[in-house]
């Protein structure tokens, strides 16, 4: 959610690709621990999944099995999520990026800071292994 003046965003631009990235139509919607995992799929780019987790006051660690994502491909996974210091009152805008190959046998690990959450983007590799 971007809920500010655009100028306050510009030092964080890194954090936006994924708003930028994200689909507005979906070809499947699954649902893993209440949160939605969506595919888009595009004629002439590579199956993209996208996934998010919002908090309430408390944190939690979730792991997060990715067996929506096809069988035999590798995907890059960025995933947006909260920094060590995340607080949704006292530092809501710490926060992190990483990438990681996954695939559909990857459980994937996420820490929530509370108050806040995570976005995941999965896109498909060329080729199986």
């Amino acid at each position: 959610m971007a809920a500010d003046l655009s100028e306050n965003y510009i030092p964080k631009m890194d954090a936006f690709q994924f708003i930028k990235d994200v689909a507005l139509d979906w070809d499947d919607t699954r649902i893993i621990e209440a949160e939605p995992a969506r595919q888009q799929e595009k004629k002439k780019e590579k199956t993209i999944w996208f996934s998010g987790a919002i908090m309430d006051g408390n944190s939690r660690e979730t792991s997060i099995p990715l067996t929506f994502l096809d069988k035999g491909i590798k995907y890059i996974a960025i995933i947006y999520f909260d920094a060590e210091t995340a607080d949704w009152k006292t530092n809501p805008e710490a926060y992190k990026i990483d990438k990681m190959i996954v695939t559909s046998k990857t459980v994937l690990k996420l820490k929530l800071a509370k108050g806040v959450g995570a976005a995941v983007s999965f896109r498909a590799q060329c080729g199986y292994f």
